[in-house]
């Protein structure tokens, strides 16, 4: 597209969310993207810079209430709302005269099978036409199925770490599908900007605390993208923890390697899999990859590591909970589907320290 040809327009909504706000945060720094309107319906009326001070610098649209939105106007809208609320939104969306599409950074759309979506939240699925129609969102996996798309469920934070990871040594056949333990940790933005007391700085400072134990609703769909990579049914053991940091996500995944495979080809399996691809390296022999390597940024760091069984292997995978693992790869699927170069306003480096 060249630089004289009409911006595209750009709807966010659940603005003043975490996700949101680096939406808009990246977005300035995207060339071919102009935000049209930002919607938080308890907020609407404030200015983003009310909520954010640090956007303050940004020409930027007062949130408004989702009803005085006008749909026809986006060209891509990014759905920053909570479960359940988005499945009619979207059908909304996708009626409008405007042809927009919609990239949903809510789970509602990213378990394939409606029976999946109402084991792990508890309700039947409102759209389950639409569900048929989304495209799963893990960028270097779907990257052809997402640019055909009008609807991309942006994967979540834990399950683009973990996939990420595991994916390729699936397909690959040198890790097997059995006794897959995952252990990982996040920053507290996971949880997202509302007030709960588990989110408060007396409760999560100098403490280390897992939840949701052998029930956290990522782990349907991250067995559902693991079994389709090894071909036949995986189940994980998946233990999420919260730690007293603002953003990041450390997935510590322990396998079994294949009969007849080394740690070499582990290595190798991931190596090979992304050297062309922009975001995600594995990192030198004996190098860990920790959250502030990847701390601001849309990358995905992965280490390799053999355990002291044999036969066993570690992988470490780390991200940026609310880029790579929410706004950064929604933008990275809105550049894909827009047929622009992929890392637009996704060329930062990591923060260090």
């Amino acid at each position: 597209m060249s630089s004289m040809a009409k911006k595209l327009q750009i709807g966010i909504l659940g603005a003043s969310g975490y996700a949101g706000a680096e939406l808009v945060r990246l977005l300035d720094q995207h060339p071919q993207a102009e935000i049209s309107f930002l919607t938080a319906n308890k907020l609407a009326g404030q200015s983003m810079s009310a909520i954010y001070p640090h956007l303050a610098r940004l020409n930027l649209p007062d949130l408004i209430r989702i009803e005085d939105a006008d749909f026809d106007r986006a060209d891509f809208v990014f759905c920053g709302l909570p479960h359940g609320i988005t499945q009619t939104v979207v059908g909304d969306i996708l009626k409008s005269d405007g042809g927009a599409k919609v990239i949903d950074l809510s789970p509602d759309f990213r378990l394939r099978d409606p029976v999946d979506y109402m084991e792990w939240y508890g309700a039947d699925h409102q759209a389950t036409q639409l569900q048929d129609e989304a495209v799963y969102g893990l960028t270097e996996f779907y990257r052809e199925d997402i640019a055909k798309a009008r609807l991309v469920a942006n994967p979540g934070c834990y399950t683009t770490t973990v996939e990420l990871a595991l994916l390729p040594p699936l397909a690959a056949g040198v890790i097997a599908p059995e006794n897959i333990i995952i252990d990982a940790k996040s920053g507290v933005s996971g949880a997202g900007r509302a007030v709960r007391q588990s989110s408060l700085h007396s409760e999560v400072s100098e403490s280390l605390i897992a939840y949701k134990i052998a029930s956290h609703r990522h782990t349907g769909e991250m067995e559902q993208e693991l079994s389709a990579a090894a071909g036949q049914p995986v189940t994980i053991s998946f233990t999420p923890h919260l730690v007293p940091m603002n953003r990041g996500i450390l997935a510590t995944c322990y396998v079994t390697l294949a009969p007849d495979a080394s740690l070499a080809d582990l290595r190798a399996s991931l190596t090979k899999r992304y050297v062309d691809e922009p975001f995600v390296h594995v990192t030198a022999e004996g190098v860990s990859p920790a959250t502030h390597d990847v701390r601001g940024s849309n990358l995905c760091l992965l280490g390799v590591f053999p355990d002291r069984r044999p036969g066993h292997a570690i992988i470490l995978s780390a991200t940026d909970n609310l880029v790579k693992g929410a706004s950064g790869q929604a933008i990275q699927n809105m550049n894909v589907m827009a047929g622009f170069e992929e890392t637009l306003a996704l060329q930062q480096g990591p923060m260090m320290p």
